[in-house]
């Protein structure tokens, strides 16, 4: 799946360039963004002339998009993944996240900032005698730790910092919480468990 870039900042762009390593189309003309197909679109939301909510209803049939905001909010978020993007965060973030939204959006997912992640997160309600705790008894104790911390909306590097270890542990023990449990994600696993 080829990448498009809409932008008029052209730092923004040389950022977005250097951060994936691989060869991108730039599109600069709404006309020519509604022609696109079958690609992965990283939209700069400031280059938006008319609402990005009708501009993602006209390329979301069949392509992914990724909103890139130099001040995102949560609230904005929402919208736009309600109207089809697959992906928002800060058109500044570091590389890594750029990749990781990019891998995670071709594989299917949906990609949120990790801070907005948690924001969601803890809007979920907590349901009283939620019976799914009990699924914690077949994770080990530092997966169970794990599960709690991300249940309550902590970040892999939060979690490392409280458990004195790596976020790549955490990542790793994530990971088989998930598999364990039968859920995708941190949003999922808070869904369970909440």
């Amino acid at each position: 799946m080829k990448i498009v870039l809409f932008s008029d900042d052209i730092a923004l762009v040389r950022h977005w360039e250097n951060s994936l390593h691989e060869e991108c189309t730039l599109v600069d003309e709404l006309d020519e963004l509604y022609k696109v197909e079958n690609s992965l679109i990283i939209l700069n939301f400031a280059a938006c002339e008319l609402p990005c909510e009708t501009i993602l209803s006209k390329i979301t049939r069949t392509n992914k998009v990724l909103v890139l905001h130099r001040v995102p909010d949560l609230s904005t978020a929402k919208k736009l993944l309600a109207q089809g993007a697959k992906g928002y965060g800060n058109a500044m973030m570091r590389s890594h996240f750029i990749v990781s939204a990019v891998e995670t959006i071709r594989d299917g997912m949906i990609w949120l900032y990790p801070e907005f992640t948690s924001m969601l997160i803890n809007e979920i309600p907590e349901r009283e005698n939620n019976s799914n705790l009990q699924k914690l008894d077949m994770l080990s104790d530092r997966e169970r730790e794990v599960a709690l911390f991300l249940k309550d909306g902590l970040t892999y590097k939060d979690i490392a910092e409280k458990l004195d270890i790596t976020p790549r542990t955490v990542k790793a023990h994530a990971s088989h919480v998930y598999q364990k449990l039968s859920v995708k994600d941190r949003v999922a696993l808070a869904l369970l468990l909440k």
